[in-house]
């Protein structure tokens, strides 16, 4: 007799990714901070790095914006901010940024991760955009922003 409960039961069939199931992901470039008044919020714009050229706006509260024109100036504060913490604590673990990813868009919320890679291998964490950006663009040699075709296309 034996047990025919499903979930008991082990397969050794795991579920296969297709190219068509697998999500495509086009670099952008972060080309600008705005803040025209009278409009209450600061955007980040950015653009696609080859044709067609799409751009996304993302609205973002004054200090994130403020953080990302910091980091696309190459300028430091000060004393140094969180983002600039979390930079020195990475090199000092000897961590890299592979990439800040833009996954998906629900709601007006941009969601993101940091592809990470040390000694020990790749890790991948969700993080809010607006960090992932300031994280990557203070990199010695800045992490590419990727964005998922998705989203593109959910704009235009």
């Amino acid at each position: 007799m034996t047990d025919e409960n499903p979930s008991t039961e082990v397969s050794s069939e795991e579920p296969v990714e297709t190219p068509e199931t697998l999500e495509t992901f086009r670099v952008m470039n972060v080309v600008s901070v705005t803040y025209l008044l009278p409009d209450p919020y600061p955007e980040i714009n950015l653009q696609e790095a080859e044709a067609p050229f799409r751009s996304l706006g993302v609205t973002v509260a004054l200090s994130d914006a403020q953080a990302i024109a910091m980091a696309l100036e190459g300028r430091n504060s000060p004393r140094p901010s969180t983002h600039e913490l979390f930079v020195s604590t990475l090199h000092g673990l000897n961590v890299d940024v592979i990439a800040v990813r833009i996954i998906k868009q629900e709601l007006g919320v941009y969601y993101a991760e940091l592809d990470l890679m040390s000694s020990r291998g790749q890790v991948v964490i969700p993080c809010r955009l607006t960090d992932g950006l300031a994280i990557a663009l203070r990199q010695i040699v800045p992490a590419p922003v990727l964005c998922a075709e998705s989203v593109l296309q959910g704009h235009y």
